[in-house]
């Protein structure tokens, strides 16, 4: 088997280190990034002798379409407004392909890829990450444990092992990405219905063993496409994301403030009539901010956490345990770290790993259908899962 890996960054390095330490079946993989010294970097701390590193332009489409010719599978872990450019060139290459997610209505062009990829006999599954992305094959593993589930509720987060004022927050991921989740719409399931809710609203206090105060507050992306699967099948679906307590209204403030605005802004005049006004949008100056003054690749914690109520079936209750009337509840926790002995952080193993263990998944057939699917309709739960534990991602149930 051979994988293509697309860009050097901390998922691209998090998804080459678990095919060629994690995965038995990968002969060759190759990354590929703008910066070719990014992606010598990352083969050479991974294994030279088994990883190539090439030069390439994500929007030179061309170029990328021939780089993924006689790999069984690409992983993008470039940014998100490439995807749909990538799917179609790995379609014409008949490559399996997947992503890191990031954006709903990039998703949707994606999956309007179907009859195209069925047709080349391949496999293109958006938002193969963390959330979006494992937690959406969790929920699918823990509805299947239901004769009727009513509700699924998901929290995740990643969190820095040491937080510093006054975020509490590190970058573990493109600022980009993070600014989405905090500023556009959710898309949830409410009494049985389909709609959406603002972000950094709804929040909640939570807790896991050991941590101090948390909370949970509404992000847009996290459930991807679980609203359409479960519609019709469930009265109550949302996702939010994890923080230590103080971080939401600390940031909305920023947000209500116009920092995280796309509007275009003049910073100063020209100094000479030749050179013309410095232009820039609040967005771009806060994200700038942001990745100077936040701490970076401290050792981290990622916390993953999915409720389920409805009525188990026989075979999935405790022993001796009474039917409720349709309010038996079940919960999945995970709690992954920093892997010291490899430098692996947790949010490289649960957002990397699960996209590496879906392209290892399409490149072996073992998919419930080819096309442009969400995964929680192509992947089974049951092998994802066991790929999982294998790599010590472990589900707490209770």
């Amino acid at each position: 088997m051979k994988v293509l890996v697309l860009g050097a960054g901390r998922m691209g390095h998090g998804a080459v280190f678990d095919l060629i330490h994690n995965s038995p079946d990968v002969e060759k993989v190759t990354v590929a990034d703008f910066d070719l010294k990014k992606a010598e970097a990352v083969a050479e701390a991974v294994d030279a002798s088994r990883v190539n590193a090439r030069h390439v332009d994500a929007s030179d489409i061309a170029s990328v379409a021939e780089l993924m010719r006689g790999h069984d599978s690409v992983i993008s872990c470039v940014n998100y407004w490439y995807n749909v450019a990538l799917s179609k060139a790995a379609i014409a290459n008949k490559a399996n392909f997947c992503d890191l997610g990031g954006n709903n209505y990039v998703v949707d062009e994606q999956l309007a890829l179907d009859a195209e990829a069925k047709a080349a006999g391949v496999n293109i599954i958006p938002d193969c990450g963390l959330a979006p992305g494992m937690v959406s094959v969790l929920a699918m593993h823990g509805a299947a444990k239901f004769d009727q589930v009513q509700e699924i509720h998901i929290r995740v987060g990643g969190l820095p092992q040491d937080p510093q004022p006054p975020l509490n927050y590190q970058l573990v991921f493109s600022v980009e990405g993070l600014i989405n989740e905090y500023i556009e719409t959710a898309r949830v399931i409410r009494n049985g219905r389909l709609t959406t809710v603002n972000s950094m609203t709804e929040l909640e206090s939570l807790s896991f063993d050991g941590f101090p105060p948390l909370e949970a507050f509404q992000t847009s992306g996290g459930t991807s496409t679980l609203p359409d699967t479960f519609l019709g099948k469930i009265k109550e679906l949302d996702y939010k994301t994890i923080r230590y307590t103080g971080h939401c209204d600390k940031f909305k403030t920023m947000i209500d403030l116009g920092l995280c605005s796309s509007d275009e802004m003049v910073l100063s005049e020209p100094g000479a009539v030749a050179t013309g006004p410095v232009k820039t949008t609040p967005r771009k100056f806060f994200g700038d901010l942001l990745q100077k003054h936040l701490p970076a690749d401290g050792p981290d914690y990622v916390l993953v956490r999915l409720d389920f109520v409805g009525r188990l079936k026989a075979e999935t209750r405790p022993v001796g345990s009474v039917p409720s009337d349709d309010r038996d509840r079940l919960r999945y926790d995970i709690v992954d770290k920093l892997d010291e002995a490899t430098g692996m952080s947790a949010m490289m193993r649960t957002t990397a790993f699960p996209a590496s263990i879906i392209a290892q998944m399409m490149a072996r057939g073992d998919v419930l259908e080819r096309g442009a699917t969400p995964q929680e309709k192509a992947i089974d739960p049951d092998k994802f899962v066991a790929e999982l534990a294998r790599r010590n991602l472990n589900i707490r149930t209770t």
